[in-house]
């Protein structure tokens, strides 16, 4: 068996990228081959932590620019994170991967609260820990709770599984010259406002020396390839 890289990562995966080819909601068929792709980094004895958007179901920055108040369209954002953590949850035990969903929101009748120590202990035995419900304040991106919940329980890396391959220095869905980067710094990032993560999560790494590895999430087998150290997409430090 290969050498992981990393002995702790979270992966951070879009709520978009759960809708499959779907505008809207979950696709179980693209929710069951990440679940397979989690367990195969398994294997590899990884402690693996994930935080999963809810842009599937409701955005709270959408809601807010059609007028909502800022502070509700983040609250129901964090509610459709529990929906996306829950199904994934679900797809990784029907597997027999023992996984626990951590709420920063108190649910207790459906996760358990958010505890820093116990989620440290669940990773130590091998558990799969969900972080959901973002921070549990407004305000504040998933992005930034991977990167704050990365600092907290010491994870080497934080692994964004995005919809394209990389980091480049346009959109390469509007523009087909634009050039990918295998390597930047986070300094780099936020000089030029390159849409990697916000700029919180971005500060918050580069503070705590968090390494970031983003790659497409479309091929199958990219997360385990990042975790054996396989130099696809773009690595950020």
């Amino acid at each position: 068996m290969s050498k992981a890289k990393y002995k702790r990562v979270i992966i951070k995966l879009s709520g978009a990228a759960l809708a499959g080819e779907q505008e809207y909601g979950i696709d179980p068929q693209f929710i069951n081959s990440i679940a397979q792709e989690i367990k195969q980094v398994v294997t590899t004895e990884v402690e693996v932590a994930i935080v999963v958007g809810g842009g599937n179901i409701f955005r709270g920055v959408a809601g807010s620019a059609k007028g909502m108040d800022r502070g509700t369209a983040d609250y129901m954002g964090m509610l459709a994170t529990v929906m996306n953590s829950l199904a994934l949850q679900d797809a990784l035990e029907k597997l027999q991967l023992e996984t626990r969903v951590q709420t920063a929101i108190a649910m207790r009748q459906i996760a358990e609260p958010y505890i820093r120590r116990r989620a440290i202990r669940h990773l130590e035995k091998g558990r799969i820990v969900i972080f959901a419900a973002g921070t549990g304040n407004p305000f504040f991106s998933t992005d930034t709770t991977a990167a704050l919940r990365a600092a907290e329980i010491n994870a080497d890396a934080i692994l964004m599984a995005k919809n394209v391959d990389g980091v480049y220095d346009s959109d390469p869905v509007e523009n087909p010259n634009a050039v990918k980067f295998k390597k930047l710094s986070y300094i780099d990032v936020l000089n030029r406002g390159l849409g990697v993560m916000d700029s919180t999560a971005v500060s918050l790494c580069m503070d705590n020396k968090i390494p970031l590895v983003v790659f497409g999430i479309e091929q199958i087998g990219n997360i385990k390839k990042v975790v054996l150290g396989e130099e696809i997409g773009t690595f950020v430090r």
